[in-house]
């Protein structure tokens, strides 16, 4: 009955009191209807979904509120609401705006500056909600200045770029080396000699430059520098499946080098963001050619490596022509290649794409965590005997060792609520969905806001409070509301969630186990940290770590 037109007129209170609103197909009206008329005897026809959503989320006059009456922030000229966000320097605290702006307007808030314009969400119920709606082939928000330097550079794109059947073909590539279970399984080894490695390099410099007895030295240091050269090394030793000795006492200029490209790349990112692509060149062109340098650094280190993996390769596959095959694992790279299912430039696009988003986004968590687990020696203590326990019976299994402790892997997710490295997962529904009582059409950028939802009352209990235990299946308490499933969001989700989320997560928490069978932590000053966001939420200034050998 395509040709039938359903109008349903009802009595609502407003804020004048009683008014009367005729609902019907038209877009952009409140769209007005009692649970009987959604779930009634079919005479009301329609999709079922859609009708089911109107239901759960009419408001208590049962009408659904239109797009443009969704609170807003600002003024209606997009232009001169970048003006005030560049005057009032809210990029870099744009986490802290977030938080502040639910709190001022709710729970749902549209907000329009210079190109950007999007609804922003923080409760898990609606976050379900889009997630159903993101269809077989999810969209995120397209980071334009990325786009702009593959397309000028003649670079192919990698997934996080990717839209349509042609992502989801590469992804279901790439999951098989760096999702499943058996991809992990041959990684796993990889990761923890490099975080047992670097635990050696820390036991030396502590018991070189710390103060104390024999055996028992303590230092206190900014640790930053040495994490970011953790997480560099464990990418190349997963990605490329080399070493490049960077727990040297001199590391590489190009190592360097290297991790200022992509800390210079995060920083020009967002306030390219907001810039149409016209003007890109014109009113930008300071920050984008640091940007475009800063990825043509990227790049050029990533097209090195590909060559000496293809030439590792090949000598590899010469040498089991003569000898028996020992079955080493040669990394993703070599995987991929081995395979030949992308091509070169595909698998140069990829690969580039995790070795930028496996530094920073690992290292800079690592600080929050020592951090926290400093300030809260009681969490410490029993996340270490845990981890003790549970390495004394793996048998040196790395896998073992960290299915036998769970704490570890809450401690990332709660580390990862309190301080989310992407602050948004943003999604573009393919069909209308009710938020929040209030109607979103298909194709909306819809964000939600990962800093704020960490952080609420409604959605955790003491939520400022650190709470490992808080992830743990056995506990009931820590958690309110609906939507349990999406309140760990820092790695996305769905099909569309972080491809590199498998090697960062055991990275993270090997690294911390090693740490704390060896190093008892303790901070200065228990203040809460001043954060940035420059793409990834970071402190304004990296905490200083006590660290003691034990």
């Amino acid at each position: 009955m395509r040709g039938v037109q359903v109008n349903v007129c009802t009595r609502a209170w407003g804020p004048c009191g009683p008014r009367y609103l005729l609902c019907g197909v038209a877009p952009r009206r409140a769209l007005c209807l009692t649970t009987a008329e959604t779930t009634g005897s079919g005479k009301l026809e329609g999709r079922k979904e859609a009708g089911s959503a109107v239901a759960r989320k009419r408001g208590m006059d049962g009408c659904v509120r239109s797009f443009e009456e969704i609170p807003h922030t600002g003024g209606r000229n997009p232009w001169i609401n970048l003006v005030k966000f560049w005057r009032e320097d809210r990029v870099p605290h744009l986490h802290e705006h977030m938080e502040k702006t639910f709190k001022t307007l709710g729970p749902i808030y549209r907000e329009h500056v210079g190109n950007h314009s999007s609804v922003n969400i923080m409760m898990p119920s609606d976050i379900a909600e889009l997630f159903r709606s993101e269809g077989l082939h999810p969209q995120r928000m397209t980071l334009q200045p990325w786009v702009t330097h593959r397309e000028t550079r003649q670079h192919s794109k990698g997934v996080f770029l990717k839209n349509g059947e042609e992502w989801r073909a590469d992804r279901l590539l790439l999951n098989k080396e760096v999702m499943k279970s058996a991809a992990v399984r041959r990684f796993l080894p990889l990761l923890d000699e490099v975080a047992r490695d670097f635990c050696q390099m820390l036991w030396v410099k502590v018991a070189r430059e710390g103060q104390g007895k024999e055996k028992k030295h303590s230092l206190t240091m900014d640790p930053s520098p040495d994490l970011f050269r953790f997480a560099l090394e464990a990418s190349c030793h997963v990605i490329y499946g080399e070493r490049i000795g960077l727990f040297s006492s001199i590391p590489s200029v190009e190592s360097q080098k290297f991790i200022w490209a992509v800390e210079r790349m995060l920083e020009t990112t967002p306030p390219l963001i907001y810039m149409p692509f016209r003007l890109l060149f014109l009113f930008g062109a300071h920050q984008w050619t640091q940007h475009a340098s800063a990825w043509d650094h990227i790049f050029s280190h990533a097209e090195e490596r590909i060559q000496k993996g293809y030439q590792r390769l090949s000598s590899a596959k010469r040498r089991s022509e003569t000898e028996a095959d020992g079955g080493q694992y040669t990394g993703v790279l070599g995987q991929l290649m081995e395979k030949g299912q992308l091509s070169l430039d595909l698998i140069k696009a990829n690969v580039t794409e995790l070795m930028a988003g496996g530094v920073d986004t690992t290292a800079v968590p690592l600080q929050f965590a020592l951090f926290e687990l400093g300030r809260n020696p009681e969490v410490q203590e029993k996340v270490r005997k845990q981890a003790r326990e549970s390495w004394a019976q793996a048998g040196g299994d790395p896998q073992k060792a960290l299915q036998g402790a769970p704490l570890l892997k809450g401690t990332i997710k709660e580390i990862l609520r309190l301080y989310p490295v992407g602050t948004t997962v943003q999604r573009y529904p393919i069909r209308d969905i009710i938020l929040q009582n209030y109607h979103i059409p298909a194709g909306t950028l819809v964000q939600a806001c990962l800093y704020p939802l960490g952080r609420s009352a409604e959605v955790f209990e003491d939520p400022n409070h650190f709470d490992p235990g808080r992830w743990c299946s056995s506990r009931k308490d820590g958690q309110k509301g609906d939507g349990t499933g999406f309140r760990s969001l820092a790695f996305g989700f769905g099909a569309r969630q972080c491809v590199g989320r498998r090697i960062a997560e055991n990275e993270m928490q090997l690294l911390l186990l090693h740490i704390l069978l060896s190093f008892h932590l303790n901070v200065s000053s228990s203040e809460d940290i001043r954060t940035k966001c420059s793409l990834i939420l970071q402190p304004e200034t990296p905490p200083k770590i006590t660290f003691s050998q034990l």
